[in-house]
């Protein structure tokens, strides 16, 4: 292989592995410094190459660390093994391959000091052996496919809790693979939507949760029933929301059925509500076609507590509101408003209470009136001083 096609192969590699031609470069270098090692040099040695793309010359390396009489145990240590079994202050076992004291080193660079490295020019050999190029190319696979697994860990670590378009590529059991860019993230049964199906070939956003390091390389955790999901994805189609100028303050969701979402405008004069529900609805739903069909509530923010319980009890009608101890609160709504309220199976009023941070009790004018006249009577006539 001529440099020429040799420079254009690590151009290739780096722009087919999305990972930089310096890393290529290194991967090839500690490759070619292993083969030389192999055949020519000595264990415990630590030799470093040093490859020229343009000219296809290669100089070789090895690096000593330098170390003065401190630094290391003595021969009276050595004889009587008074080695602890964890080496303390930093001292070391010394090894003339790995070593070299500073007085030596100083005779071939003078203004060297204890702790630096020395590098000696070693001798470039033309030829490593078959063994020696089976050892380069083994570590130039390896070094690049760790180069690859670091560049898709990084890309994708940046993009936790960001939202990314993925397109089904296999079920195994309960586990869904979506193929979203250089890797497969795995979207688990826990993450997944009650009663959403996957079909290989579909294409979802999905939520990137976390990213984690496995021996086997980085492993990309997504999620459907995340909450984050549905305020990510109002942020992609509601442009105030992204621009600031509507904050979400909070959001309750209970995957496939329904989300209840709290908005506050940051400058005066905008709607928040409009702002997310767009003309004619067309915002709420293309986030609402997103999540297959799960009902949306959005609700204005407030920082007086009654008023936001009101809120988001929403689409019920709320009279009024008693905050009661230990975070807890009664919201009275008219007769033909309690089942509204609170929702089939209590959903509504579940989520209201996520929501806000309160405890809701949702009781009828005519409840709490009964219960205010028993008191009265409880008490008795006589019973006011």
């Amino acid at each position: 292989m001529d440099i020429k096609t040799f420079t254009s192969a690590i151009a290739q590699i780096a722009e087919e592995k999305g990972i930089s031609t310096e890393k290529v470069l290194e991967s090839i270098e500690a490759a070619i410094a292993a083969a030389y090692k192999k055949d020519h040099g000595k264990k415990g040695q630590i030799i470093r190459a040093k490859l020229d793309p343009k000219s296809g010359e290669v100089k070789f390396w090895q690096v000593k660390l330098v170390v003065d009489k401190n630094m290391i145990y003595s021969e009276r240590e050595l004889r009587e093994e008074k080695i602890p079994p964890e080496p303390t202050e930093g001292k070391i076992r010394f090894n003339p391959e790995k070593h070299i004291l500073v007085e030596e080193a100083r005779k071939i660079n003078p203004k060297i000091k204890a702790g630096e490295e020395l590098e000696i020019a070693l001798e470039t050999k033309a030829d490593y052996g078959r063994i020696a190029a089976q050892t380069a190319k083994q570590v130039i696979l390896q070094k690049i496919k760790e180069a690859e697994r670091e560049a898709i860990f990084r890309e994708y670590k940046s993009k936790e809790g960001e939202i990314i378009s993925g397109i089904c590529q296999r079920i195994e059991g309960k586990t869904v693979f979506f193929d979203i860019g250089k890797t497969l993230g795995i979207l688990t049964k826990e993450e997944q939507v009650p009663g959403e199906f996957y079909r290989p070939g579909q294409r979802l956003k999905l939520y990137l949760l976390k990213v984690e390091e496995t021996p086997k390389g980085p492993v990309v955790y997504l999620s459907r029933a995340y909450p984050k999901l549905v305020s990510k994805l109002f942020e992609l189609e509601v442009p105030e929301v992204s621009a600031g100028s509507v904050s979400i303050k909070s959001i309750a969701r209970e995957a496939g059925f329904r989300s209840k979402i709290a908005v506050a405008s940051e400058i005066e004069g905008i709607d928040p509500i409009g702002s997310m529900v767009g003309q004619r609805g067309t915002r709420v739903n293309a986030v609402i076609n997103e999540l297959g069909g799960e009902k949306i509530d959005i609700i204005e923010y407030s920082e007086d507590p009654e008023k936001y319980i009101a809120n988001s009890l929403s689409p019920a009608k709320v009279l009024e509101v008693k905050r009661l101890p230990k975070n807890k609160a009664s919201a009275i709504v008219p007769e033909d408003q309690l089942s509204l309220a609170i929702g089939k199976d209590g959903q509504n009023v579940r989520l209201a209470a996520k929501l806000t941070g309160w405890k809701i009790d949702v009781r009828t004018q005519e409840t709490t009136r009964e219960e205010e006249g028993t008191k009265e009577e409880e008490k008795g006539p006589g019973s006011k001083k």
